[in-house]
């Protein structure tokens, strides 16, 4: 990186973080102002000895607010988490996987629209052309990936279509050893995903998952298929995976990582540079919505530093939903800022090592 370069960057990074002192100030005034903020966080706010709108001047200050429980989330009268200020519009509840105990649930006014609006930005009108439809193959049900890529999809002038896909059910068949059983659920899956690409010549964009993916291209050529663009995201992405699918699994087909989840929204990869052939894949969340910290795992006060490894710690600030500093089952190497992104990522994400015992990852 030339000086000019470095020194642009260094600019836009103390813009971003400015921008971000500020945002979180408008966050907890609204999460805790007694005409905005929900139930949760004023109950929250009777309790301590200060009022959060006076002490918490930007984002190092969250810190007197502790850390956010993810049990919080388990169970208990979801309208908890409404905040006054949007009462009256429209409320969905969407879960968690449930894969690290009971599904967490949280409430979701305006996010899934505004988080998938955004990251349409971010896409290629080349590979993911406006008017075409989608196909999504990944988790249904309760999560908010169903309405969110149907979001995405008439954001773009598109249609999504939809299989059923049910993670938990092929969770307990993991648990219970039923791998045969698993196969055939992922075969009925791919063939309602199969049914679709025959059935409809104008799906040119996928999301889905990497073992999904995989199991697709056994069938079908998707580029042969018509499909331009993928979107991607799950556990399993990692710099591998991503050398396998542009190198073998969908050659010539925009191929774009990513990791969202229900607590945050959707973080985009670092761009793929064919000259490097570099297959790292480094996440940047959507600043300043959301915030990525990485952290010791033994002192989670501590940021580590820049390419060292470290827990994911996430804060989400929207109107629908606060939540700091959270520590994720994720972890991964504190990535530097960039050109398109001028915050910290994450790179090489995955599961937290001390959860792999305990966490079933099954289509995932």
């Amino acid at each position: 990186m030339n000086p000019a370069t470095e020194n642009s960057l260094a600019a836009r990074s103390r813009e971003a973080r400015a921008a971000l002192d500020a945002h979180v100030r408008e966050m907890v005034a609204w999460h805790f102002s007694p005409e905005t903020g929900c139930p949760f966080w004023l109950d929250y706010a009777a309790k301590l000895s200060f009022d959060p709108r006076e002490r918490i001047q930007g984002f190092d200050d969250l810190k007197h607010l502790g850390h956010f429980e993810d049990e919080w989330l388990r169970g208990g009268p979801v309208r908890r988490w409404l905040p006054k200020g949007l009462e009256g519009e429209p409320l969905y509840a969407f879960e968690t996987g449930g894969s690290t105990g009971l599904p967490k649930t949280r409430l979701n006014i305006l996010d899934f629209r505004i988080d998938y609006s955004q990251f349409s930005e971010t896409l290629s009108d080349e590979t993911f052309p406006k008017d075409s439809d989608w196909l999504m193959l990944g988790p249904s049900g309760p999560r908010r990936l169903r309405l969110a890529i149907e979001h995405l999809a008439q954001v773009r002038g598109g249609i999504a279509f939809h299989v059923d896909l049910d993670p938990r059910w092929v969770n307990k068949l993991v648990k219970a050893g039923k791998h045969q059983d698993m196969e055939d659920y992922k075969e009925h899956v791919i063939d309602q995903g199969l049914k679709i690409l025959r059935g409809h010549d104008n799906v040119k964009c996928l999301f889905t998952t990497p073992k999904l993916l995989e199991s697709l291209c056994e069938k079908i050529s998707l580029p042969k298929a018509g499909i331009t663009g993928i979107f991607c995201g799950g556990t399993e992405m990692n710099a591998q995976f991503h050398r396998f699918a542009r190198e073998e699994l969908v050659p010539g087909v925009d191929f774009v990582p990513t990791y969202g989840n229900t607590l945050m929204g959707l973080a985009c990869s670092k761009p793929f540079d064919p000259e490097t052939k570099d297959y790292t894949i480094t996440y940047y969340p959507p600043h300043p919505r959301a915030v990525f910290e990485l952290v010791d795992p033994d002192d989670p006060e501590r940021v580590v530093e820049y390419g060292e490894t470290g827990r994911v710690m996430l804060t989400t600030l929207t109107k629908d939903f606060f939540m700091p500093r959270f520590l994720e089952r994720d972890e991964g190497e504190r990535a530097e800022p960039i050109d398109p992104y001028p915050w910290d990522g994450v790179a090489n994400l995955r599961l937290f090592t001390r959860f792999e015992e305990s966490v079933v990852v099954g289509v995932y």
